[in-house]
This record gives structure tokens, C-alpha cells and sequence, in this order.
């Protein structure tokens, strides 16, 4: 039973480490809502809308945030935090002021730095995640 919890432990700690390390401490979620509005004319080529309609004041006009959010929890929030804060990873919350959507697939699909290559994430929720992070400035 200890060799059976040692490695799991060891191995919790291989996968934590892999997603990469240190970080700027994160602030609130508002601050990150603040964000998105002020992100709200940067897109991934997906559905310009320019009437902006019911939800263009949050910038899911351009990028469906919800899905996005989803798709990063699964996928991203471990290592990157709940609310983009960083832990593991490095802080998100300003991502967008210097990756273009383009550059933020291309880091998730290949990795950079210390951060693996992102296998299981489908290319449509790379872009899906990386139009919406391109809107975090």
C-alpha cells in the first residue's frame, strides 16, 4: 500500500511539473472581465459581427466565451488557474497583449518553454481556447 501511494504521489508530481513552472500571481476576476471588454475588437476570424448584438459588451460576439471558458477549464486551468491567475503555469490574464490567437495554437498544439506540447485538446478547442486568451490584454 505505501509503494502504491509513494507512486502515485511521485507520479501527480511528474504530471504537475510538466505543465510547466512558476508564474505572476493572479488578481481578481474582475480584472479579467475588464479584459474582455476592452479585447472586445481582436478576434479569431469567427463570426465578425459588427452590430455586437445582446453580448457584443463582453466580447462573445467575436468568440463564444462560455465554451472557451469550459473548454479552458478542462484542458488548461490546472496548470494556468481557475481564473487565469497561473499556478503551475504562468499567469493568462494578459496572454493576448503578446500572442495573437495564431500564436496561442500554435503554443498549445507545440508547447513552448516548459510547457508540453497540448495532445489532447482538439484543434477546434485550441482555437476556440486561443481566440478567446487572444482577447485577454
Amino acid at each position: 500500500m505505501k509503494k502504491l501511494l509513494s507512486a502515485l504521489f511521485l507520479g501527480l508530481i511528474l504530471v504537475l511539473a510538466a505543465c510547466g513552472g512558476g508564474g505572476d500571481e493572479g488578481t481578481t476576476d474582475d480584472n479579467a472581465n475588464e479584459q474582455t471588454e476592452e479585447g472586445t475588437n481582436e478576434d479569431t476570424g469567427e463570426g465578425n459581427e459588427g452590430d455586437g448584438g445582446e453580448s457584443g459588451e463582453t466580447g462573445e460576439s467575436n468568440v463564444d466565451a462560455e465554451a472557451a471558458e469550459q473548454a479552458f477549464q478542462q484542458n488548461c486551468a490546472s496548470c494556468h488557474g481557475g481564473d487565469l491567475g497561473g499556478g503551475m503555469g504562468p499567469s493568462l490574464q494578459q496572454v493576448g497583449s503578446k500572442y495573437s490567437a495564431e500564436d496561442i495554437v500554435g503554443i498549445i498544439k507545440n508547447g513552448k518553454g516548459s510547457m508540453p506540447a497540448q495532445e489532447q485538446v482538439s484543434d477546434e478547442d485550441a482555437q476556440l481556447i486561443a481566440g478567446w486568451l487572444a482577447t485577454k490584454k
